[in-house]
């Protein structure tokens, strides 16, 4: 039971662990502020993790950057729009939706959609007949036919030693 609710306070705090004491605000309202930014920044160098859980030095330093820009008296969107002019709108956990971000909201469902549409031609393809399906022999391809099946020696006797089997014809013919 210990080792249950140990784990569950490990776990939990995990947002945690980043942050460092010389990191918190003397303020109480400002550091709630400061943390709730810091969750919507997202750290440049862990891609997907948002700075304030974040152990990389980049991570920090912008920790950091925040807190300095709230006690110097910016709104939490004077920070937003500091940090989007200094690193881009990547910046952000949810950037905005602007032609220069189409590809961050937009490419996933289009990569879905033509990957439905690719599966759906292709088994499209799969069930349709091949247009060389087994068609009846004409009349003319039926005569052929029946023309080398009753030759006796077949389409290639003299491949398989037809012409050997002439000279020793012609051999006995000589010698009588």
């Amino acid at each position: 039971m210990r080792l249950l609710v140990l784990v569950f306070f490990v776990l939990g705090s995990a947002t945690a662990w980043a942050l460092e004491p010389d990191e918190i605000l003397a303020d109480a309202a400002l550091e709630q502020r400061a943390r709730d930014l810091s969750q919507e920044i997202r750290c440049v160098v862990c891609q997907n993790e948002a700075i304030d859980s974040s152990n990389a030095d980049l991570a920090k330093e912008m920790r950091l950057l925040v807190r300095e820009r709230l006690v110097a008296g910016d709104s939490d969107q004077q920070v937003l729009d500091y940090l989007v002019a200094r690193y881009g709108d990547f910046v952000l956990l949810r950037p905005p939706v602007k032609p220069g971000t189409y590809v961050l909201w937009f490419g996933p469902a289009a990569i879905t959609i033509l990957g439905i549409l690719g599966v759906f031609v292709f088994l499209r393809r799969q069930r349709r007949p091949a247009a060389a399906a087994v068609q009846p022999l004409s009349a003319e391809e039926e005569a052929r036919l029946a023309k080398l099946l009753d030759a006796p020696e077949g389409p290639d006797a003299e491949r398989r030693g037809g012409a050997q089997a002439r000279p020793a014809q012609e051999d006995t013919a000589e010698r009588s």
